[in-house]
């Protein structure tokens, strides 16, 4: 049974560090790190052994201190002084530059590791030290508090169980997300009743990837067999996110410190080298290569002119008696390094002592340009490592995201087509504004009876079909009330698109409410309100590129309401007006609008019970869970009857175009990616400039390899390009 599936290489967590009750299985202690965070290099002792390791592996250095110490060894016609003294000089700048730089990242953590912490001990809580964090403890976080560690979320002051989080500082995303209570502790909303749980965490031990997460809880009520629950991503709390309109958290930590997600995606930090560094130690091993040759060319000449008798010992230079005495061998090796000592002066020390004030020195013109200040946020660019100065200078490729970089992320509800009626929000007849939904007919038939009851399913399906939570509140970080008289509600999502479907289907009729002990609430165009009982969620992935929600009407139908990528639900519908549908798609995809179809079925109970149980049998799973739980989806999401599609629009940034257009004429190639449809992006690359209207587009798509293969597609660009530019000759392509 799933349920009792050990898990290889995981670990066991005992919350708040309680031993469960008898007829658990034994505990085997397991060591965790604390919660100490290390970003720095170097310790006050290895500063000075590692550093200079790290400085002589750089060719030049190593090189100049073998001459140096050539210099010491044998009797040289230049003196130490020559190699050393410039050696020492770009050796102490270097260490003193880096020295700086890990003292201000010690300064950073000694400041994360001491910022207070909220734990319950004993039933109350306790102000402690970060660092004193341990695996098991129980945490409580406020409003606009950071996480201190990875935590699994026990309960929340949200009736509903549930907490908003912005993970800006781990993948960029400035939009907020939903996390989601262990079902079993979300009722538990004081420091006592917390203090008071029995339970066991299995999860899986430490990786880097953010979006992953498999473990499960036990709960033990009394001496009863304990309830398991799986625990999956939405129920983990990731060191470095922040908890927005949440008043406050309970969690309990499982990674601490160094063993954090956000610890193991640190990037390594050892010393960056910058491509003219690189370029530089190439010409130094070219250099060293003919140093080498013409002291061996040298040491050969000086003996075969020594070979007669009267000019290896002249009159003025006579031999002493060690002299005499000395290995051939061993004054040939000594007379080379001599030679090599000689013409040192062919790499020059200069160079480097040069460089390295240059980009000391030029880490300070770039902070002090008043050019790149920002006068918004008053400050001017940091400078993190002096190695990399001059690199800005050189990049070649720019990769861009398309949504939130390109366009601003604020989606726009445009229109909804439902069985080839188009509904437009707000639209202007006769110069009034038309309130509520409009029809505009694309078949030439209004809808009937039957059509009539699609709409009402249409618009029920967006109102639950999508994972956005309610708040009753004016005053939400950078979230646009709904403007809708009827009722005062403000949306949050991670997903835009989501908001705008549900405040765009507000402006036709149909008012999504909230979700209240796992019902939700909507309320139709005659002002009544339904409750319809959230029975299963299944999330929206980008393998699957939809999402689907099982809910139970208030009549007691089971429906399954799917919403998704046109090219994910087209093959899947066995009914509808699939044709009027697509073409609006379509049309809408190269007016450079995001467009989802919309689907459903209606399930029997029975048929409802075993989703249940190929579903429970996958999320309690502790190995791959992800596969298993993919294809119960894939089982499920078949045979739907398409109600409709939407477009949304997110419009591009102020000034995107113009700054697309000049890194193109400094000679940068711009690369966009996006998983929107192939129209969408085409349109949306044309509107910022990446596209001109004589741009010659290859295309290269999944349709054409299935048609031939993928040498030949690519030869058949290949004779296009060359037809294209006729001037150029075939070599000019040939790589």
């Amino acid at each position: 049974c799933a349920g009792e599936e050990n898990w290889v290489d995981s670990r066991t967590i005992y919350v708040g560090h309680r031993e469960p009750p008898p007829g658990a299985e034994a505990y085997i202690p397991q060591r965790f790190p604390d919660n100490r965070v290390v970003s720095s290099k170097y310790t006050f002792w290895n500063f000075i052994p590692k550093n200079l390791f790290e400085q002589f592996r750089r060719i030049a250095n190593f090189y100049f201190l073998i001459i140096f110490l050539v210099q010491l060894i044998i009797d040289t016609p230049t003196s130490p002084v020559t190699s050393g003294l410039p050696l020492l000089f770009v050796i102490t700048v270097t260490a003193i530059k880096q020295g700086y730089e890990d003292w201000l990242r010690h300064k950073a953590d000694n400041a994360i590791n001491h910022c207070p912490v909220h734990f319950i001990q004993h039933g109350k809580l306790v102000r402690k030290q970060s660092r004193k964090l341990r695996v098991g403890d129980i945490v409580m976080v406020k409003e606009n508090e950071t996480f201190p560690c990875d935590l699994i979320f026990l309960s929340s002051s949200r009736g509903d169980g549930t907490c908003f989080v912005t993970t800006t500082s781990l993948d960029g995303e400035s939009s907020q997300k939903t996390y989601y209570a262990v079902q079993d502790t979300k009722a538990f909303h004081n420091e006592q009743e917390i203090d008071a749980l029995h339970a066991t965490i299995e999860c899986e031990q430490p990786q880097p990837d953010l979006y992953k997460f498999v473990g499960r809880i036990n709960v033990y009520h009394d001496r009863n067999e304990p309830i398991a629950r799986p625990l999956g991503s939405e129920n983990l709390l990731l060191r470095g996110a922040t908890l927005k309109n949440t008043e406050k958290i309970f969690g309990v930590a499982i990674y601490t410190g160094m063993e954090t997600k956000m610890a193991l995606n640190y990037q390594s930090k050892s010393q960056k080298r910058s491509a003219v560094e690189k370029s530089m130690n190439v010409f130094l091993v070219v250099y060293l290569c003919i140093l080498v040759s013409k002291a061996v060319i040298n040491t050969v000449l000086k003996y075969a002119w020594q070979s007669e008798p009267f000019r290896d010992e002249p009159w003025y230079n006579q031999k002493t008696e060690p002299e005499k005495k000395r290995n051939l061998f061993l004054q040939a090796f000594t007379d080379f390094l001599a030679f090599m000592v000689l013409f040192n002066y062919i790499i020059p020390v200069s160079m480097y002592v040069t460089v390295e004030m240059q980009k000391f020195l030029g880490s300070y013109f770039l902070a002090w340009d008043e050019e790149m200040f920002d006068e918004g946020t008053g400050e001017g660019p940091l400078v993190n490592t002096s190695d990399l100065n001059e690199e800005l200078g050189q990049i070649e490729y720019v990769f861009t995201d398309k949504t939130g970089t390109l366009t601003e992320n604020n989606m726009e509800f445009v229109e909804c087509c439902i069985e080839g009626h188009v509904y437009v929000p707000h639209v202007i007849c006769n110069g009034q504004i038309l309130h509520d939904c409009t029809g505009i007919d694309m078949i030439d038939s209004s809808p009937g009876s039957s059509g009539k009851e699609r709409e009402e399913l249409f618009f029920r399906a967006l109102c639950l079909c999508h994972t956005v939570q309610v708040k009753d509140d004016d005053s939400v970080d950078g979230l646009k009330k709904s403007q809708v008289p009827r009722k005062p509600c403000v949306y949050i999502s991670s997903s835009p698109d989501e908001v705008a479907l549900v405040e765009g289907i507000q402006r036709l009729g149909y008012t999504y409410l909230r979700l209240k002990e796992n019902y939700m609430e909507i309320l139709n165009r005659e002002n009544n309100i339904e409750k319809f009982e959230l029975l299963e969620v299944f999330s929206f992935d980008s393998v699957r590129r939809r999402m689907s929600v099982i809910v139970k009407s208030p009549t007691g139908d089971i429906f399954l309401f799917c919403k998704g990528a046109d090219s994910s639900i087209f093959p899947r519908v066995k009914e509808g007006k699939i044709d009027q549908v697509r073409s609006r798609v379509q049309r809408n995809a190269v007016e450079g609008l995001r467009t989802l179809c919309v689907a459903y079925k209606k399930l029997s109970a029975e048929e409802y019970r075993d989703v249940q149980k190929l579903l429970q049998s996958a999320k309690l799973a502790l190995q791959e869970r992800d596969k298993k739980l993919a294809e119960v989806y894939e089982k499920i999401e078949t045979d739907f009857i398409l109600l409709g599609a939407t477009a949304v629009e997110d419009r591009l940034q102020e000034k995107a175009a113009d700054t697309i257009e000049a890194l193109q004429k400094a000679g940068i190639k711009v690369w966009v990616l996006t998983g929107d449809k192939m129209e969408t992006a085409a349109a949306t690359c044309y509107a910022c400039k990446l596209f001109r209207r004589n741009t010659q587009i290859l295309e290269l798509t999944t349709k054409k390899i299935e048609e031939q293969s993928l040498h030949d597609v690519l030869f058949d660009l290949n004779k296009t390009v060359i037809r294209q530019n006729g001037s150029l000759t075939r070599d000019t392509f040939s790589g």
